[in-house]
């Protein structure tokens, strides 16, 4: 299982080097740079502006400022600065990187917490109206566009005032005790996480069906039947593991397609999260962030995949040796 692991681990460097180099590649191609913008301001000197290009690197070839930030990296562990905030990559991103994971994790509990059961339920009563009522419900759900949806839950919030309208607190959020605090941030979280774990529900609820059915159809499992167990027992006891296996490769597509989701959700509910950052970061050309931002984002689904990867190893230990 080390080798395995340490295989995986490795594939790793590779795989972000190549996200890095075409993000900073497809940087190089937009026109102008940061300080395209910040030239627009009457205030600011062709001086000014020459030093600070000086200063950010961009009057060296994109190749050497490419170089130079790998050489950072390796070296001293520092993905640069941000132009805009002046402060360090890792600084400006690491709250709206925890954020937009406790965003993600929600969303997880959404997606996984409904699509197992409905789809059990749907495999156990093939054929029957519950059955059919769920896959019309999965085929609508995937032609709904997540924009939509989002707009959608938003309008309700705001008619309804169930949920707060956006943003991440609440304006007297300062005054309240940690358990307020908690709860308050919860009531935020709930219509975003609805809107990105819905996004892969109606997939993996129909993959989960199909899973068991193919299970349900084996000979163990018409054995188990054979010696008078309970449907229930049958289902849960001796097919719902196995039908479990194939979906556990979908567990890093899934954190992965979460986190990507997550991008569209956070600007609709203003939730201050990687997405927004990423998407100021991208208007003003801060590309020191926005190649931190991607990154961080790509790195989560590397790891989404690899957790799936260990999850398939232990479930079928033929893998790791393989």
């Amino acid at each position: 299982m080390r080798s395995y692991v340490l295989r995986r681990l490795l594939q790793v460097v590779p795989l972000l080097l190549g996200i890095s180099a075409l993000t900073f590649l497809l940087l190089q191609l937009a026109p102008g740079d940061f300080l395209t913008t910040v030239s627009e301001n009457p205030q600011v000197s062709a001086a000014a502006l020459e030093q600070m290009r000086r200063n950010f690197g961009l009057d060296q070839p994109w190749y050497v400022q490419y170089l130079l930030y790998l050489k950072n990296i390796f070296l001293h562990f520092d993905f640069g600065e941000s132009f805009a905030y002046h402060r360090p990559v890792f600084v400006v991103l690491r709250s709206g990187l925890l954020n937009t994971l406790l965003l993600a994790s929600a969303a997880m509990v959404v997606t996984w917490g409904l699509a197992i059961p409905l789809g059990v339920i749907a495999a156990v009563r093939q054929h029957t109206p519950v059955d059919r009522a769920l896959s019309v419900g999965a085929f609508v759900w995937l032609s709904l566009p997540e924009v939509l949806t989002g707009l959608l839950l938003l309008m309700l919030a705001a008619r309804t005032g169930w949920f707060p309208v956006g943003g991440m607190h609440s304006d007297d959020a300062s005054s309240m005790g940690a358990a307020a605090r908690a709860l308050d941030v919860a009531r935020h979280l709930v219509l975003p996480a609805v809107v990105v774990g819905l996004i892969p529900l109606a997939s993996r609820m129909r993959q989960m069906r199909a899973s068991l059915l193919d299970v349900l159809r084996l000979d163990y499992v018409t054995t188990a039947r054979a010696k008078g167990l309970s449907e229930g027992r049958v289902v849960v006891g001796h097919a719902l593991r196995n039908a479990m296996n194939p979906l556990i490769t979908l567990f890093g597509f899934t954190l992965g397609s979460l986190v990507s989701g997550s991008f569209v959700a956070e600007t609709i509910f203003s939730w201050p999260g990687l997405g927004s950052i990423t998407l100021e970061a991208l208007r003003s050309q801060d590309q020191y962030l926005v190649l931190g931002a991607v990154l961080m984002a790509s790195f989560v689904l590397v790891l989404g995949n690899l957790v799936a990867d260990l999850l398939l190893a232990v479930a079928d230990p033929r893998i790791a040796h393989g």
